[in-house]
């Protein structure tokens, strides 16, 4: 009798474990603990304080109060490691700037896209518009060309003192104070022709005054041409503002990057870095004439921490979709799908956005 009965006892024991089992297989997806990898990319996923912040880090918060998630921030150093984490198993989902794309479609599922970006260029900040004639100015050869043309006009100027100096009152001085006297109306018979009140009197001094403006004509004309040419110059070879200027230049991006593959397409030459750091370090240390990359990523650096030494030039071209991108055939997709437009609906997403880009244009 008391075989049968633990016999019976045992059974009701495995029928009751294979109950719960089963129970536990039923749960809904929203009870585990979830695998979420990202990167590194300001403004929209960054370490601060010992947590995760940033535009993808909130909307994925969002996201997981409405569809009830657990889940743990799994940050690697580069972004190939975050998308290979999810082709191979390693994590349920990632997010960050991840660009949807249909080579990366064929390997993973991304959700709907959570942020409309593009590329954009980033240069250096003394590469942008107004400075070009600052640089030009500051050439040493035009310098050198001022330097001569401020002899030139101080000798001629002595040279009317000395012709005039007994039948011109105005040049009726010494020497030393004569100085300056003599510069100003050299200056003044070439830029504006000279006074009708101090025309020179003297027979040397009316034929020194003729070929001081004859060759006036030349020295202005010289240094005009020369303003131009330093400037020409300069826009050909040191200016970028748009993909076109891009040729011949030291361009950086991301490997395998949506960038790289664009540069690839206009076979415009570029030097590829692991991630964002090793980018912004080469183009911190004057290794870069531009960074081509994601457009919010560069502007937020180039408005924060490089403010002073970086500039974006020109529109934002190649338009594309950031997504949050899954296992194929993850059964989480849908449901993030339809938490997306209701977080969309109620307004939780455009104040999300607010937070970190603005208001919209």
């Amino acid at each position: 009798m008391q075989t049968k009965t633990s016999r019976a006892d045992r059974m009701i024991r495995s029928l009751f474990g294979i109950i719960l089992a089963v129970a536990a297989s039923l749960q809904p997806l929203g009870a585990e603990t979830l695998r979420v990898s990202t990167v590194t990319r300001p403004p929209f996923s960054m370490p601060a304080n010992g947590s995760d912040t940033g535009f993808s880090m909130d909307l994925l918060a969002a996201l997981a109060d409405k569809l009830g998630w657990d889940y743990r921030i799994d940050r690697t150093a580069i972004f190939a490691d975050m998308l290979r984490a999810v082709t191979d198993g390693e994590a349920d989902l990632a997010i960050a700037n991840i660009s949807i794309t249909a080579e990366r479609e064929t390997r993973m599922d991304f959700s709907q896209p959570i942020f409309e970006s593009g590329l954009r260029i980033m240069v250096p900040g003394d590469q942008a518009g107004g400075p070009a004639l600052w640089r030009a100015l500051m050439s040493r050869d035009l310098l050198a060309a001022i330097a001569i043309a401020f002899v030139a006009l101080t000798a001629g100027g002595m040279a009317m003192w000395y012709f005039e100096r007994r039948a011109q009152p105005y040049f009726d001085r010494p020497a030393r104070q004569a100085l300056f006297p003599s510069f100003w109306w050299a200056l003044n018979l070439v830029v504006n022709g000279g006074f009708e009140e101090r025309v020179p009197r003297t027979p040397f001094g009316r034929l020194f005054g003729v070929l001081l403006v004859i060759s006036s004509l030349f020295v202005v004309s010289l240094f005009v041409a020369r303003i131009t040419a330093v400037m020409t110059v300069d826009a050909l070879n040191g200016s970028v503002n748009s993909v076109s200027d891009l040729y011949g230049k030291r361009v950086g991006t991301i490997e395998g990057s949506t960038a790289a593959g664009f540069l690839d397409r206009r076979d415009i030459a570029w030097q590829g870095y692991a991630g964002l750091d090793g980018l912004i370090a080469g183009f911190q240390a004057g290794d870069l004439d531009a960074v081509v990359f994601d457009a919010p990523i560069l502007s937020y650096y180039a408005t924060h921490e490089g403010r002073s030494t970086a500039t974006m030039v020109g529109p934002v071209f190649l338009r594309e979709n950031y997504g949050i991108v899954f296992p194929t055939g993850s059964p989480l997709v849908e449901d993030v799908n339809q938490a997306l437009l209701a977080l969309r609906e109620d307004g939780t997403y455009e104040a999300i956005y607010r937070k970190w880009f603005g208001p919209r244009n």
